[in-house]
């Protein structure tokens, strides 16, 4: 006669129940940010009243990316849900950082909303660190199902991807909201570097795990950026040439994959 099998910890139940809690948390608190904002100002309209002279942010169409984020996020809760991936030790592993992610996301919207931009800054660069912790404990070199691309790895590279050019321009809004000067660099040659800095990063990124989605958002970022400074050459070439350039790298890899 077989033993029974152990039943599974209880964390194995906990857990995954807790980071749907947290996404959809965090989906409500964006939702609520938008509809009634504490201050009568949402999101996009303190971007667009105190910060017009921030020029790394993009063109405003580009934050419709959030209701990708947010499908995405949505699919993965309810993916990592299901009995069969309850004991996947990649999920294990990413789960309390991922839950991690949606408090600060969060506790940021608090802080911005309030004025609070530094504070702000410090909620984003701990989303950006936990997603790192979460994207690495999903391992996106190793070879995987079409149903874990999707469903696992996909959603947490656009929120990455985001959530990095997302970093770089919350930290432009609170130098600017304290008067930085740039340190006698111009406004306009940091964001040219800005732009430099995020392709980079996404060539890398994509290089190294094996990633197209990655660099598909950094590619629709700076096309948002390009189509905000069209009058503006110095920064709409880069970023357009830039742009087209990683959403070729990365549709040539995808075609090449499959």
């Amino acid at each position: 006669m077989q033993n029974a099998p152990d039943p599974p910890p209880a964390s194995a139940i906990l857990l995954p129940w807790l980071t749907l809690a947290a996404i959809v948390g965090t989906f409500v608190v964006n939702i609520w940010s938008n509809i009634a904002p504490p201050g009568g100002q949402s999101i996009g309209e303190i971007s667009n009243t105190q910060f017009t002279e921030v020029q790394i942010t993009p063109a405003n169409y580009a934050f419709i990316i959030w209701g990708v984020i947010y499908i995405g996020l949505l699919a993965f809760g309810y993916y990592q849900l299901l009995p069969a991936q309850r004991l996947d030790p990649r999920l294990r592993r990413a789960r309390p950082w991922l839950i991690l992610a949606c408090l600060a996301q969060a506790i940021w919207v608090f802080c911005f909303l309030s004025g609070q931009f530094w504070l702000s800054v410090l909620a984003m660069l701990t989303i950006l660190a936990a997603l790192i912790w979460v994207y690495r404990r999903l391992e996106p070199s190793r070879a995987i199902s079409r149903r874990e691309r999707w469903w696992m790895q996909v959603p947490i590279s656009i929120y990455l991807g985001w959530i990095s050019v997302a970093t770089m321009v919350n930290i432009a809004v609170a130098l600017y909201s304290q008067g930085w000067n740039g340190w006698g660099i111009s406004a306009q040659d940091w964001t040219v570097g800005l732009i430099w800095i995020a392709a980079a990063l996404a060539v890398w990124v994509s290089l190294e795990g094996q990633d197209k989605a990655f660099p598909l958002v950094i590619s629709w970022a700076l096309l948002a950026i390009a189509v905000r400074h069209l009058g503006n050459p110095t920064l709409a070439i880069p970023a357009v040439l830039w742009a087209a350039s990683l959403a070729g790298f990365a549709l040539r890899r995808e075609v090449k994959a499959s």
